[in-house]
C-alpha cells in the first residue's frame, strides 16, 4: 500500500468524528412530529428518536373505542421515529460521504 499517509488518513478521520459527533448533538436539539387520525393524535420526537410530546385530541377520546385511540397513538409514533430516522440520516450523509472519498477506491 505504497503512497497512503497514514497520519493524513488519520487525521482527516479524526475531523470525521467530530463531524459526526457535532451532527449528533445537532439532531438532539431539532425535533421532528408524527400524526395520525387526521391530526387527532400527533407525537413529537427529537432527531435522535427520544419521544418528548404526545397530543391527543379530546375529540379521538371515545371510552367505547379505545382500541382505536391505541392504533392512532401507534401509528403517531412510527410516523414521529421514522421522521426522526430520515432526519439523522439526511445529518450523517455529510461526514459518511466524506469518509468515503478517504479511502482508497472509496466506501462501497
Amino acid at each position: 500500500m505504497a503512497g497512503i499517509d497514514f497520519q493524513t488518513l488519520f487525521q482527516q478521520a479524526q475531523a470525521i468524528q467530530k463531524q459526526i459527533e457535532m451532527a449528533q448533538a445537532e439532531l438532539a436539539k431539532k425535533q421532528v412530529t408524527g400524526s395520525s387520525g387526521g391530526g387527532m393524535v400527533t407525537v413529537t420526537a427529537t432527531g435522535k428518536g427520544d419521544l418528548v410530546k404526545v397530543r391527543i385530541d379530546p375529540q379521538a377520546v371515545d371510552q367505547r373505542d379505545v382500541p382505536m385511540l391505541e392504533d392512532l397513538v401507534l401509528a403517531a409514533v412510527n410516523a414521529a421515529i421514522a421522521n426522526a430516522r430520515a432526519l439523522a440520516q439526511e445529518a450523517g450523509a455529510g461526514p459518511l460521504a466524506a469518509l468515503g472519498g478517504m479511502m482508497p477506491g472509496g466506501l462501497r
